[in-house]
């Protein structure tokens, strides 16, 4: 198999594959034709500085056609990709750079500090640099399904964050959340938001898209939420992915509307919260499809396309994936998912360490980390129903729920609350907050503690660091 021959170069060659917004290139166009030839040539290039099968070539790169063109230059002639988001401090990068040492390093020019600073002195290309593309094309590699292609890091919730292979199936693999959650059209235009480097981006900003014969749109500017709906409206956008921190914000600082082209939306990253889903749908009509999965495993579930959308629900299992809940925890055979990391246990169920329920119809229900999971006086309570009944008074922009120590209880709910533009912090305010929540929920579950901060402490992909909340007992 060869993700660069089977599915870019079979595509039609004259229909759309790229746009880009923003950043060098301004805005331009690129069909399949054009990706796959550029991509042969860079390949070529990284072939003549040395880069052979099975070496690492690190990207620190932001969302341009040199990031999309250097990753499928690796994937055509087995070269292993490990994008790196431009948001890395030179000592998350030197970590990196120990962890998974690289035969090459590809950075847009502002990045080029960072990498020297981070002790990097290997090869390094700095992009855009057209007289990459003039190289002789490179042939495409006989690429066996386990044979590594792309290297994620995980986004380190839980610990440091932790270096994952997946194989070359792993990128066909992503047809089936293609087809059954994504649910682009060929010819339509997929805008997934995702900053490169994190797993969502290598799996969803092109390689879905292409899968289905649709186009994939990158925008290398800062996330403003009206621009946001700008991009999609100019940009004639038909399938929308983003996280649910983004859809939050452009719901409550930009002016929502149905925008004409928009047909459907998928979020996934983190838990997705009903009022979240309410505002969308009260404001452009349209319903967001949540979805779950991890770094290790790629997709595991989506809210099905067809029937009506759950609000709170990561929706079910995707076709053929043997998915289930085992004392509380979301479990998985690996056997049964194409786009399992090649590193993983083959011989045992995956244990995802998230507690899930599931309801009557085969529907699952987030309910936090195992080790987030907060037991006051012999009570389970997840801290995503606590987050989102907190989320869902018209003062609060988000929330993070944690376990505080308490002599009586063994540990009480704590909730660390960002406020909206123009509200103000006070002890009335918490207390019509813990009213609400006893209201939204089980009346155990309110929140015993309640503070209010500028902002939650979050990794470089925006999901909550519960765990620094815990520790440092601050927000």
């Amino acid at each position: 198999m060869n993700f660069a021959r089977d599915v870019v170069e079979a595509a039609s060659s004259g229909r759309r594959a790229l746009v880009s917004v923003g950043g060098s290139y301004e805005r331009c166009e690129l069909t399949f034709g054009e990706v796959a030839a550029r991509a042969a040539r860079l390949a070529g290039s990284l072939r003549e500085r040395g880069v052979e099968r099975g070496d690492v070539v690190t990207t620190v790169i932001g969302s341009t056609p040199d990031w999309v063109l250097t990753l499928l230059a690796c994937f055509r002639i087995g070269a292993v990709a490990l994008p790196c988001t431009e948001q890395l401090r030179a000592g998350d990068l030197r970590a990196r750079i120990d962890a998974v040492p690289p035969r090459m390093v590809v950075a847009a020019e502002r990045n080029v500090a960072t990498v020297t600073e981070a002790g990097f002195d290997g090869p390094l290309l700095r992009v855009p640099d057209e007289s990459l593309y003039a190289a002789a094309p490179a042939p495409a590699a006989e690429l066996e399904p386990d044979e590594p292609a792309l290297i994620t890091f995980t986004s380190g919730t839980a610990g440091e964050p932790k270096a994952i292979r997946h194989g070359q199936r792993y990128l066909s693999g992503q047809q089936v959340q293609a087809e059954h959650w994504l649910g682009a059209r060929a010819g339509e235009l997929v805008w997934c938001t995702a900053a490169s480097g994190w797993s969502k981006s290598a799996r969803n900003v092109f390689i879905a898209p292409w899968l289905r014969g649709a186009a994939a749109l990158l925008e290398d500017r800062r996330f403003e939420p009206e621009r946001r709906l700008e991009t999609i409206e100019r940009e004639g956008v038909n399938v929308l992915c983003m996280a649910p921190t983004e859809y939050r914000a452009v719901a409550r600082r930009a002016e929502l509307r149905p925008p004409p082209s928009l047909r459907h939306a998928v979020a996934a990253g983190e838990p997705l919260d009903p009022g979240v889903v309410g505002d969308w749908r009260d404001g452009t009509g349209l319903e967001i499809h949540d979805g779950y999965g991890q770094t290790e495993t790629g997709a595991l579930t989506g809210m099905p396309i067809g029937p009506p959308v759950r609000p709170g629900s990561m929706g079910r299992p995707l076709p053929g994936f043997r998915v289930w809940v085992d004392d509380g925890e979301l479990c998985a055979d690996p056997a049964s998912i194409p786009t399992f990391f090649i590193d993983g246990p083959r011989d045992r169920p995956w244990r995802t360490g998230d507690r899930v329920r599931e309801d009557g119809d085969g529907y699952l229900w987030f309910e936090g980390r195992t080790d987030d999971v907060i037991i006051s006086s012999g009570y389970r309570i997840g801290p995503f129903e606590v987050e989102a009944a907190l989320g869902s008074h018209p003062a609060v922009a988000e929330a993070a729920a944690v376990a505080a120590p308490d002599d009586l209880r063994g540990a009480v709910v704590r909730a660390v609350v960002v406020l909206r533009a123009g509200e103000r912090a006070s002890d009335e305010l918490a207390r019509a907050l813990q009213e609400h929540v006893k209201q939204r929920t089980a009346p155990y579950k309110y929140p015993r503690i309640v503070e209010f901060a500028e902002e939650l402490p979050k990794t470089p992909s925006g999901k909550i660091r519960r765990a620094a909340l815990r520790t440092d007992g601050t927000a």
